[in-house]
């Protein structure tokens, strides 16, 4: 359920209700979206707020309306950050301080059904956990994998949530930083990481030479950004690039292993995403079915990332 605090504003938002903000509490999850609307939304870690904006009065009436929501709510806040929806990613910009103590760690802990992740403020565009992966987070803890392999792994926070119920996991991406950062999640939540790999490299490159080893995966994580550059020059456009990237993936998949296709792109739907993943099936002589979890609560219909999980056969 959820509740629309404030039905006088001429554009219409999704808060979430009192119950719901309580179910989050009860199952150990305090990393979630509290609001939605066609210009922004409303982001709960821990006791922070973020909210995201694509014009200065939508930030405006998104603030307003967060005080009403939290009394209404019962819920008690620390910090406001702000951060700008700009078109382009090159415009991105760390999230600014709106209202709290200035001289608070930047640096907090959130949960999300009892795991443990850093979220840092001050280290870039993104705060360290995408909170639209929620239930694909759940699913790879509920196929419990031996063996993860995590594509722009970002954080790690898949790998965290798969090696929490047993699983070896691989982890690529460009930035040594935010791989350091996964380290420190794995740390979190009492989890070793010697049987942990972290690549700091293109999954371009590193992929075929996992192929070339012989090495395979119960599940692959495919969350990749819409654009991204490696220090090499090469760019990478989800658009252009995801089916490659899928051919790649198969040839590391076991028989019986799991896919996750995701994508936060405006123009490929999960629907597109189906399409591309059947025909990478019959390049690859692979078969395999389709499995989605279920709709996120916090989230209206239609917005968050596009996830399917490919699940091989």
């Amino acid at each position: 359920m959820r509740l629309n605090l404030l039905p006088t504003m001429k554009m219409r938002s999704e808060w979430i209700d009192a119950t719901m903000l309580r179910d989050f509490e009860a199952e150990g999850t305090d990393a979630h979206r509290l609001c939605t609307t066609g210009d922004g939304w409303v982001e709960r870690f821990g006791r922070d707020i973020l909210i995201s904006f694509k014009k200065a009065r939508s930030r405006e009436r998104l603030t307003r309306e967060l005080d009403s929501w939290r009394t209404a709510a019962g819920f008690t806040f620390g910090r406001i950050f702000i951060r700008f929806l700009p078109w382009k990613n090159e415009e991105r910009e760390t999230p600014q301080l709106f209202l709290g103590n200035k001289e608070e760690n930047l640096q907090t802990l959130v949960t999300e059904r009892r795991l443990k992740f850093g979220i840092d403020f001050s280290a870039g565009y993104s705060v360290g956990l995408f909170v639209d992966q929620r239930e694909n987070r759940s699913y790879a803890r509920k196929i419990a994998p031996k063996r993860l392999l995590n594509c722009f792994a970002y954080t790690c926070s898949f790998s965290v949530a798969a090696a929490s119920v047993g699983a070896k996991t691989v982890n690529v991406d460009l930035s040594k930083t935010s791989l350091a950062r996964g380290r420190e999640n794995f740390s979190l939540n009492s989890l070793p990481t010697n049987d942990h790999q972290f690549i700091a490299d293109d999954v371009f490159a590193v992929l075929p030479q996992l192929a070339r080893r012989g090495q395979k995966f119960d599940a692959i994580i495919l969350d990749p950004p819409t654009f991204s550059r490696s220090g090499r020059g090469k760019t990478f456009h989800v658009e252009r690039d995801f089916e490659k990237l899928l051919l790649l993936a198969l040839e590391l998949a076991e028989r019986d292993g799991c896919i996750l296709l995701s994508t936060n792109c405006s123009t490929l739907h999960e629907h597109a995403l189906e399409v591309m993943a059947r025909y990478c099936l019959k390049a690859m002589r692979r078969a395999g079915k389709f499995h989605r979890q279920p709709p996120l609560p916090d989230f209206p219909p239609d917005t968050g990332a596009s996830s399917i999980w490919l699940c091989l056969r």
